[in-house]
């Protein structure tokens, strides 16, 4: 079994919003609570922690944490509440996209390597990257067939995120992501294949592409309903 952690804690500055990220309003909804509702979706999930701004308080139910002051601060606090479980999956409550398939194939691809210590959702990179230097000339052009653009949920086995995460706070700040502070440590990650469309909320551009993806998935769950079974 596993506990969800969900990465509620940001400003929302980028988003020129007048509240906390979490808290904006996705097609009638706080953006947070999109992933609350799909992860709870789930019968693998015993609890979910939320890492929240100051003052702000969890939905009834669920576990509610101040966010600290770097992303993978929020994640240790947010661990350090949680019950015990084998497993923790974390997630930014800034992909208010996520659907519970996603989350509970990234939970199985885990469970089927007994050897592996976290994994992943990514997508493939389609577009060509290049490496610049800071005059910002090119340096190199990387091949993409083996680039990925990481998103989450990311899971993790227990122990070796609690391993990865006993760092100073000058690593967790450059720590972009959780995987990365599990494969310092040693730790193998799966990379589990997403759709493109679990988009990570930041600019108020993100938020329009948002809520037209959210229309179009309701529209199509929509028209499967009047369709009926085949």
């Amino acid at each position: 079994m596993a506990v969800a952690l969900i990465l509620a804690a940001g400003s929302g500055e980028r988003l020129g919003a007048d509240r906390p990220k979490a808290l904006v309003q996705l097609a009638g909804r706080a953006l947070m609570q999109w992933s609350i509702d799909a992860l709870s979706e789930l019968p693998e999930i015993e609890q979910i922690v939320l890492a929240l701004p100051a003052g702000t308080s969890a939905p009834a139910g669920l576990i509610g944490v101040a966010g600290g002051a770097v992303r993978s601060e929020s994640v240790r606090l947010a661990l350090r509440a949680a019950p015990a479980s084998e497993l923790v999956l974390v997630h930014d409550a800034a992909r208010p996209l996520l659907e519970a398939q996603l989350a509970r194939e990234v939970i199985a691809a885990l469970e089927a390597d007994a050897g592996a210590a976290g994994a992943i959702a990514a997508a493939p990179v389609t577009d060509t990257i290049k490496r610049g230097d800071r005059r910002g000339c090119v340096r190199e052009t990387l091949d993409r067939s083996s680039l990925w653009a990481v998103q989450t949920p990311q899971v993790f086995r227990r122990a070796a995120l609690e391993r990865a995460l006993a760092v100073s706070t000058e690593e967790l700040a450059g720590a972009t992501d959780d995987a990365s502070l599990v494969e310092r440590a040693g730790g193998r990650v799966i990379l589990v294949q997403a759709d493109p469309r679990n988009i990570k909320v930041t600019t108020p551009l993100d938020l329009r592409v948002a809520e037209l993806l959210l229309a179009e998935r309701r529209a199509a769950s929509v028209g499967a309903h009047a369709r009926g079974p085949a």
